[in-house]
Formats: structure tokens, C-alpha cells, sequence
């Protein structure tokens, strides 16, 4: 009986559910302290105490630190670009990229530096990111880009194609690291231009 009992509390189904604005309210307290601490010093017990809650809700509802990272980080940056299609594969890119305003491109610049070891080191932390964060924004990507191959603007066998999100992610982190200077529209859109779709033969 004593088994059946822990079972049925410890079971994801009597998971309690958050209002969105104390999710919201999670996700930003997490995030703040990953840009503070990074992702190594970064506990349960200092979200806990960050966040008014206690480490047996946080672990029930996300199971552990790295789900609880990483699904902050996809609710500050969603992933979906559905609604994206302005007509050319120029205007999508740019779109996608003007989502974000130049503040919070540098906040997730300094989210990424903040993972940017611990995601090699932590296969749950990897995990995450990849199922979380890499995959839906690979497959919103591939639907952009197939949009402009069926639109004939880019050859189908382009063998550039398999590498825009590394184009894209490269942009993205080299302008910290060889520039010293925050990612920003500008920069990224002239990237995209100079870079990105020339390669796609766009």
C-alpha cells in the first residue's frame, strides 16, 4: 500500500498546474540567475529561493534543472514561424531575424555564452536543447526554406542548404566573439544579405 501510495503522488498526472503569469514569472527568475551564475553554479535551491517556491514543485513540474533551463529559455525565445511568409525568401529571413529587438538579441547572446560549455558536458542539459530548442527551430526552418525552393528562388540539390542554421547561429556568435559587439538587427540582416543568401543563390 505504502508503495502504491508514493507512486501516485510522484506520478507526472498529479502534476500541479501554473498559472501563466507565475510560468512567466518562473522562466524569468531562471533566466536572470543563469546570466548571474551561469548554468554550473546555477541550483534548485537558489531558484527555489529566487522564485518563492519549493524544490519538491520545481523538480514535479519539470523534473530537473536542465528541462527547467532550457523550457525558459524556448518561452523568452518561441520558435514557431508559421506566421512568416512575406512572399520571398529575403523578406522570411529577415523577418525571422526582426522578431527580436537588439535587447533581447544580447540577452540571448549571453544566455548562449552561459551554456555555451555546459551543453557539451551535460548530456540531460543536451538533451533538452536538442528535443526543446534545436529541433522545432530546425523544422520551422526547413518549412521556411522549402517555401522558397517550390517558389523556385533556390535549387533544390543547393548544397548550402543543409548549412543556414549554422550560417545563422555562426553570425550570431561570432559578432561577440571576433567583434566584441552584441548581435544586432542591422548586423544580422547585412549578414544575411552579404552572406547567407548569395550561398543559397538567392
Amino acid at each position: 500500500m505504502a508503495q502504491a501510495a508514493t507512486g501516485a503522488e510522484t506520478s507526472p498526472a498529479r502534476r500541479s498546474r501554473l498559472t501563466p503569469e507565475r510560468e512567466a514569472e518562473l522562466y524569468a527568475a531562471v533566466l536572470d540567475l543563469l546570466r548571474e551564475v551561469g548554468y554550473d553554479a546555477l541550483t534548485m535551491d537558489a531558484v527555489a529561493a529566487r522564485t518563492r517556491s519549493s524544490k519538491a514543485t520545481l523538480y514535479r513540474q519539470w523534473g530537473g534543472k536542465a528541462e527547467l533551463v532550457v523550457r525558459a529559455m524556448r518561452h523568452h525565445k518561441p520558435v514557431d514561424v508559421s506566421d512568416i511568409d512575406t512572399g520571398s525568401l529575403r523578406g522570411d529571413i529577415h523577418a525571422l531575424v526582426l522578431r527580436e529587438d537588439d535587447c533581447h538579441m544580447e540577452q540571448n547572446s549571453a544566455l548562449m555564452r552561459a551554456l555555451a560549455m555546459a551543453v557539451h558536458q551535460d548530456p540531460d542539459l543536451l538533451r533538452a536543447f536538442r528535443e526543446l530548442l534545436i529541433e522545432p527551430e530546425l523544422a520551422e526552418l526547413r518549412r521556411l526554406l522549402a517555401r522558397a525552393v517550390d517558389r523556385g528562388e533556390i535549387r533544390e540539390d543547393n548544397p548550402a542548404l543543409r548549412y543556414v542554421v549554422h550560417m545563422l547561429v555562426g553570425g550570431f556568435a561570432a559578432r561577440t566573439m571576433i567583434d566584441e559587439l552584441p548581435p544586432t538587427q542591422e548586423f544580422l540582416t547585412s549578414y544575411i544579405d552579404a552572406v547567407i543568401l548569395p550561398a543559397l543563390g538567392a
